[in-house]
């Protein structure tokens, strides 16, 4: 798998699990699948920074989401 579109992925997932997070915790619950999809979008993350040569830049983040969004969307 591409590791652009890995870390993608993974922040995405991420980002989205941070709302469901806060709601459980609002409700009282335990965010149980929330905190599993964290675990993995950093897993995801973590192995795409690890596996590309020079790692990612902070300013390159939006390139790499229109990158991956042309490469697979369009």
């Amino acid at each position: 798998m591409d590791n652009d579109l890995l870390f993608v992925i993974g922040l995405v997932l991420g980002g989205f699990s941070v709302p469901s997070i806060i709601s459980a915790l609002s409700d009282g619950r335990a965010p149980r699948v929330a905190s599993i999809v964290v675990v993995m979008s950093g897993v995801m993350v973590v192995y795409a920074i690890s596996n590309k040569p020079g790692g990612y830049q902070i300013n390159d983040i939006p390139q790499i989401f229109i990158d991956v969004v042309g490469r697979y969307i369009l």
